[in-house]
């Protein structure tokens, strides 16, 4: 099993910047490679959309709402995921998940799931 722990998420005015961490953990060893990693929002009443993903060769995609706004990265070796958030709008609100395509050791065998964090709730006010 895979746990991917959020934090960063809060209260902030429009024009101002967040910054969101996702880590990655597993029981020693149980993790072969982390493929994608990515970031997805939900705003009430909306469906989930994706905001921003990373290969572990550092290819991004943006969604165009956040373009030149946001900006994803991550740290292999600490098996994390960054979004930082600038120029923020009332329009950003949202729960933003963590996202991650994990290759894992399952009974010596090399499997692919997708993980999910908990959710971190962002909120912009004008």
């Amino acid at each position: 099993q895979v746990q991917l722990v959020e934090s960063g998420g809060g209260l902030v005015q429009a024009g101002g910047s967040l910054r969101l961490s996702c880590a990655a953990s597993a029981a020693s060893g149980r993790i072969f490679r982390i493929n994608v990693m990515g970031w997805y929002r939900q705003a009430p009443g909306k469906e989930r959309e994706l905001v921003a993903s990373i290969t572990d060769g550092s290819i991004t995609i943006y969604a165009d709402s956040v373009k030149g706004r946001f900006t994803i990265a991550r740290d292999n070796a600490k098996k994390t995921v960054y979004l930082q958030m600038d120029s923020l709008k009332p329009e950003d609100t949202a729960v933003y998940y963590c996202n991650a395509d994990v290759r894992i050791w399952e009974s010596q065998l090399l499997k692919t799931y997708k993980y999910w964090g908990q959710g971190t709730q962002v909120t912009v006010s004008s």
